[in-house]
């Protein structure tokens, strides 16, 4: 029977004796789990990120715009065109049963004021359902309701970047602000959202009714004109259904042909974002499995190493059989000094990857996130590497002839 004490013990003695070969030996196996660790941290906190974006952009979102219009032969890009009304959104509201939310919705930059301070934001029309399908709550105040459409009031909701920089730390609501020469009262304000993906302060808005937006702050040529329409549908299954029901309603209401080309667009944006997040989840496993090649390169090193030791200690192990340890015996001694230079490698290679993981996110700011299936798999597979590169060699120490071995210079 195996003594596995005392095997363990002169494991251990073998590899303190020889610390730099050790220590060479676990390098691959360190490089391999920490690189594995990095990789997925930065895989999995990009597809954290996105679904974040994706909770905070609000679900089952459709976005439809008006079409492109053209300059001397130079297309202007969506949106540009005016072709979309306040008519068309509650037509869709009204007429399409997969919807369940609509909201209008335009915006131009504007120079803010409030006493001696003034701030250049993003101004929005938009209606009482725009919060709804946004996935944006009020920290305080109220929302923009049905009568402010109906009376054209002049009211406003205001993100957190706009009053921190007009107010500081006094309560917003019921002041009075400026929006160009226009006054409006300040009836809601807006939690924080943060930075969307593309690192725009969501934050650094003021939303208006849209009617108010049309005939006081903006004014167009074209009454009653809107740049898209934000709609929600029931749900993730009826976006399809919505889309087409959408598409069927506005060529209808724009009179347009069979085979003419729709003068606006519909964009499904939860479809979007999910495509993004699978294609950033499998680029995220993609890097982890590239990583895990330096894990096969480490376990080769070990078995490279343990090959010159059973070579360098031939005469120690003719001299252990000769006084009674068994092929066994020898055999568990080597997995059990392959085993902990992998272990050791792997606790050690942890400790570097969640370092450098965190150092990225300290100074780059890049999402990160580290599982603890991403330590435990780096680990696991950096033990099961320890064994398999590390039989050979023990099994090729147990063969060995005790008088050859004790003849061996």
């Amino acid at each position: 029977m195996i003594d596995f004490g005392s095997t363990f013990k002169m494991a251990v003695v073998s590899l303190r004796v020889n610390k730099m070969r050790s220590m060479l030996t676990s390098l691959g196996i360190i490089i391999g789990v920490s690189a594995v660790i990095v990789m997925l941290a930065v895989g999995s906190g990009a597809s954290k990120k996105i679904a974040d974006d994706m909770a905070s952009m609000g679900s089952n979102q459709l976005m439809v715009t008006s079409a492109s219009s053209t300059s001397g032969g130079v297309r202007m890009g969506s949106g540009t065109k005016p072709t979309l009304t306040l008519k068309d959104a509650y037509a869709i509201e009204a007429n399409c049963s997969a919807v369940l939310r609509v909201a209008p919705y335009m915006n131009e930059a504007k120079q803010i004021t409030y006493g001696n301070q003034n701030w250049s934001t993003a101004v929005g029309g938009t209606g009482p359902s725009y919060l709804r399908i946004a996935n944006w709550e009020l920290e305080s105040g109220r929302n923009i309701i049905s009568e402010d459409i109906q009376n054209v009031t002049k009211v406003a909701l205001i993100g957190n970047t706009v009053a921190i920089n007009l107010f500081g730390d006094v309560d917003p609501i019921d002041k009075t602000i400026r929006i160009g020469n226009v006054p409006f009262k300040i009836v809601g304000l807006l939690k924080t959202k943060g930075e969307n993906g593309m690192g725009m302060d969501q934050d650094d808005i003021i939303l208006i009714p849209i009617t108010t937006a049309q005939k006081k702050v903006f004014g167009t040529d074209f009454p009653g004109m809107i740049k898209r329409i934000n709609v929600q549908a029931r749900s993730s299954e009826s976006l399809s259904l919505a889309e087409e029901q959408i598409i069927e309603l506005l060529r209808s209401r724009h009179n347009i042909g069979k085979n003419q080309d729709d003068d606006f667009t519909v964009r499904n944006l939860t479809q979007m974002m999910e495509s993004a997040k699978e294609a950033t989840k499998t680029m995220g496993l993609l890097l982890g499995a590239i990583a895990s090649v330096s894990l096969l390169v480490g376990g080769i090193g070990i078995m490279n190493i343990m090959l010159v030791s059973v070579t360098e200690r031939t005469k120690e192990i003719g001299i252990r059989m000769a006084i009674g340890a068994k092929a066994s015996d020898i055999r568990v001694q080597f997995l059990i000094e392959s085993l902990l230079l992998s272990v050791i490698g792997g606790i050690i290679g942890v400790i570097i990857g969640v370092s450098v993981a965190y150092g990225i996110k300290f100074f780059s700011e890049m999402t990160i996130a580290i599982s603890s299936f991403s330590i435990f798999l780096s680990m696991g597979f950096s033990c099961l590497i320890g064994v398999a590169f590390g039989y050979y060699p023990a099994y090729k120490a147990s063969l060995l002839n005790p008088i050859d071995a004790l003849r061996y210079e």
